[in-house]
């Protein structure tokens, strides 16, 4: 089924006039969120391989969708549509990890890049540029470039996903480090505050490129192509810089959590 008919077909689920009102509510419900589905999908597509069918993504976003609409709890003051984007990219990301579509040895030269963008920043004491990084790894600049399009499916991010000390070690996952609002634990609040902290203070240790490609992307919500245009850039040149910042980030959150 492809992208358009499988949301085609939530567009016109048709519920019976005589069929129970929580029903018809629900039918109206997927209707009118059905473009949620589509937004989460297209974000998270930018980064992934042509081997992945979008089409599948796009079944697994709607039963996100679904599970969102039965177990939103609007006493908790969130919005709906913040609550089931974040369903529906969990659900899309864990079918991602099930799949296991990124090889070891794709993660490995991740794990091998973050690395070395990791020691050679703390090295320099600010973050190496990418022909400083070509050099450490003694690789010509145009094998770096492809190296950093290569891994970039490995840097999807969710709340749900642990971070790793190495392949053999989960830490907590980043959900983990939200604490219940009906459970406050001054603790907790103190360690949360200092990984904010400690994660502000490595997006203003990017370069400056990085940063703006993570505050469009991340605080802006517009798309690698989009980014692109605004930049005046092509957007797989949007890709590479955007895999590269979020490597370096998860390596200096890493050696802080193992601190």
């Amino acid at each position: 089924m492809s992208e358009s008919n499988a949301l085609a077909r939530l567009n016109k689920i048709v519920v019976r006039e005589d069929a129970p009102a929580v029903d018809r509510q629900r039918a109206e419900s997927l209707r009118r969120y059905a473009p949620l589905v589509k937004y989460v999908v297209d974000r998270i597509a930018t980064g992934l391989p042509k081997s992945i069918e979008k089409d599948d993504l796009i079944n697994t976003a709607i039963i996100g969708l679904f599970d969102a609409l039965e177990k939103y709890d609007p006493s908790r003051g969130n919005k709906f549509e913040t609550y089931a984007i974040w369903r529906i990219k969990g659900a899309v990301l864990d079918e991602l990890r099930s799949m296991d579509w990124v090889s070891r040895t794709t993660r490995r030269k991740a794990r091998n890049l973050e690395r070395v963008c990791s020691t050679l920043d703390q090295k320099l004491g600010r973050a190496a540029t990418e022909l400083e990084i070509a050099r450490e790894m003694k690789l010509p600049l145009p094998d770096l470039l492809r190296l950093i399009e290569e891994v970039r499916g490995t840097v999807l991010l969710s709340l749900d996903q642990t971070v790793t000390v190495d392949e053999d070690h989960d830490l907590a996952g980043l959900a983990d480090m939200i604490e219940d609002e009906e459970a406050p634990d001054a603790l907790s609040l103190i360690e949360e505050e200092e990984n904010k902290e400690h994660l502000l203070h490595s997006v203003n240790n990017l370069t400056e490129q990085e940063r703006l490609v993570v505050a469009l992307y991340y605080y802006e919500e517009m798309t690698l192509k989009e980014i692109g245009e605004t930049l005046h850039i092509s957007e797989s040149r949007v890709s590479q810089i955007h895999t590269k910042a979020i490597l370096r980030l998860r390596g200096r959150m890493r050696r802080q959590l193992a601190a």
